[in-house]
């Protein structure tokens, strides 16, 4: 129990020391953030004191002079403090505002660098989630969180210092009760911590089902399965619901039990107060200025029991954007090579690989493979053979479980993931295009390349002419996911990209699947021009595009069936002959 409690510890500490950190870069504006909230704590403590000098010296002497200058006193302490206030509110927010974008930008930058299995594993509105409502309430527990409990400590310590200044033993009675709230604060705070957690994670659910309905939009209507996905989000709505409400049954626990020890404070200060001046132990203007230090000190009580909430919410998100920030990001071999260009000699060596989510199955065992350089090599086969995974390992989206994959001698494991990338180019079926410009999305093959070359990989792509009818040209946005243009037309400015990026392997994975045969032609066309010259991986459904390949390798669930060229597998009489003339019998 022990050795539990001194880890639990030890985690928080660190994860304090993390969160102390990404003040440093702001600390100027936070210093300043700190001074004023520590005047106006200062000035809440001058009015009960002036107060007293005026109900005790002022009123009763005439002095009315005094009096003028005690009002003007205060009147400028108060315009001091609204001056300062505006520093805090607008200040303050901006170091939290800060710290939020900081965050943002190294939680982006590191999922940049994460690997596939862990989008593999993670829904996407989850992680939109982590980014969006976890790093506000993060940005709002920078802000309030420090400089609230700053300003509240000054406050009740000043407090006391004041009433020990009229009556130590008065003071002594009030303060009794302090050490009270603190341990119901305390007892409370685990169970507020385990349901806050929950909290965050339903919301991430149900943020993640939105994300999937509105992108899934045109498949739920196109099968009538609005009910369906209506009763999805209803179900994961109603989770939500019920872990706010068990939130929300603990916070009002907590507040309701702290707002009676508040006002149970209050009356044991007017009982104790009103003992002490009824037997001349203060007097009036002493016991004015008591309760007006006792509304005081009350103030900063409630401020640090109102704030658990956010230091919940905040510690929480806090807590979640580390854990995405402690995995490990895709490793680098030390001392990695940087080839300048690789000339696309691909081989597999006796290569097994399993996903993490396949209960340890394999989904390709013992593969071997040799591509040479400017050849053509084809990967067909039933659906669930490994050939997408195939093409998956080759710019190493996934760490290989055994035997090794090199590129012109070098293992894929050694070299820099960015410039084994930087060599491969990829064209699949399920295009993937950014809410941007044509031009844009043809430009992401490379960024530096001038206009000239982005209209030349387009007319490459057999795409340029369709662009240029278009009434913005290559300025038209393509909405989100490419919506705006049809599949053959998302696939050639696809093809265009890998035009512009000119590397020396592509792969093309399923890229004329699901296309209608005019399509299909002006696509077949631009990737015969794509691949020459170059080591090309084709994945293919329709046999008849890759009769051409130098070589056809048969892949199914037990492993390579069969590999030769088209001729030596017709020949052959196995299954590549059964799925050709198959395929050639529904044409």
């Amino acid at each position: 129990m022990n050795n539990q409690k001194n880890k639990a510890n030890n985690r928080n500490s660190s994860l304090l020391r993390r969160f102390v950190g990404y003040y440093r870069p702001h600390r100027k504006l936070f210093i300043i953030d700190m001074i004023c909230a520590f005047v106006i704590s200062v000035f809440n403590l001058v009015y009960p004191y002036v107060t007293k000098e005026i109900i005790n010296n002022y009123v009763p002497n005439r002095l009315l002079n005094m009096l003028i200058v005690g009002a003007c006193l205060l009147l400028g302490f108060y315009i001091l403090k609204s001056v300062l206030n505006f520093v805090l509110q607008y200040w303050g927010h901006l170091v939290g505002v800060r710290m939020q974008a900081d965050m943002r930008a190294q939680l982006f930058g590191h999922l940049q660098k994460l690997p596939f299995s862990y989008f593999d594993n993670n829904k996407t509105g989850v992680i939109m989630s982590r980014m969006t409502n976890d790093l506000f309430e993060i940005s709002e527990l920078a802000h309030h969180g420090p400089e609230d409990v700053f300003l509240s400590l000054v406050t009740i310590v000043g407090s006391f210092i004041m009433l020990a200044f009229i009556n130590v033993y008065l003071a002594l009675i009030v303060f009794a009760f302090i050490p009270l709230i603190v341990i119901c604060t305390a007892l409370m705070r685990k169970r507020m911590n385990r349901v806050f957690g929950e909290v965050r994670v339903v919301q991430g659910e149900v943020n993640a089902d939105i994300e999937s309905a509105i992108s899934g939009v045109r498949v739920s209507r196109a099968y009538t399965a609005q009910e369906h996905e209506s009763g999805k989000f209803g179900r994961g709505n109603k989770k939500f619901v019920e872990a706010k409400s068990r939130q929300y049954r603990v916070m009002g626990e907590f507040f309701s039990t702290m707002m009676f020890l508040m006002d149970f404070l209050y009356f044991a200060v007017l009982i104790a107060g009103g003992l002490f001046f009824y037997y001349g132990k203060i007097d009036a203007g002493e016991f004015t200025a008591f309760v007006l230090y006792i509304s005081t000190l009350i103030t900063p009580i409630r401020t640090l029991t109102t704030i658990f909430e956010q230091i919940q919410d905040g510690a929480t998100g806090f807590r979640r954007f580390c854990e995405i920030m402690d995995i490990e990001e895709e490793s680098e071999c030390e001392n990695a090579v940087v080839p300048d260009k690789l000339n696309g000699n691909i081989v597999f060596d006796g290569v097994t690989f399993g996903y993490e989510a396949s209960d340890g199955k394999n989904v390709i065992s013992d593969f071997c493979m040799n591509v040479e350089a400017g050849k053509t090599v084809a990967l067909v086969g039933p659906s669930g053979g490994g050939k997408t995974t195939i093409c998956h390992l080759i710019p190493r989206f996934y760490e290989i479980d055994g035997g090794s994959i090199t590129i012109d001698g070098y293992d894929v494991k050694t070299l820099d993931r960015q410039a084994l990338r930087k060599n491969i180019g990829i064209v699949q079926q399920d295009v993937f295009l950014f809410n941007g410009t044509i031009k844009e999305n043809i430009a992401y093959g490379n960024f530096e390349a001038s206009d000239e070359e982005i209209i030349n990989a387009a007319k490459a792509a057999n795409i340029h002419e369709y662009v240029m009818s278009l009434p913005d040209g290559y300025e038209t946005n393509v909405g989100e996911r490419g919506v705006k243009l049809s599949g053959g037309q998302k696939q050639r400015v696809s093809i265009a990209r890998a035009f512009l990026k000119n590397p020396p392997i592509l792969i093309l994975d399923e890229a004329t699947s699901a296309l209608d045969n005019a399509t299909e032609m002006l696509i077949q066309d631009a990737l015969n021009k794509l691949s020459e010259g170059r080591t090309t991986i084709v994945v293919a459904h329709r046999l008849s595009t890759v009769k051409n390949a130098d070589e056809i390798i048969v892949v199914t669930q037990k492993g390579v069936e069969e590999r030769g060229s088209h001729e030596q597998l017709i020949a052959k009489g196995g299954l590549y002959k059964t799925l050709y003339e198959y395929q050639l019998l529904n044409e």
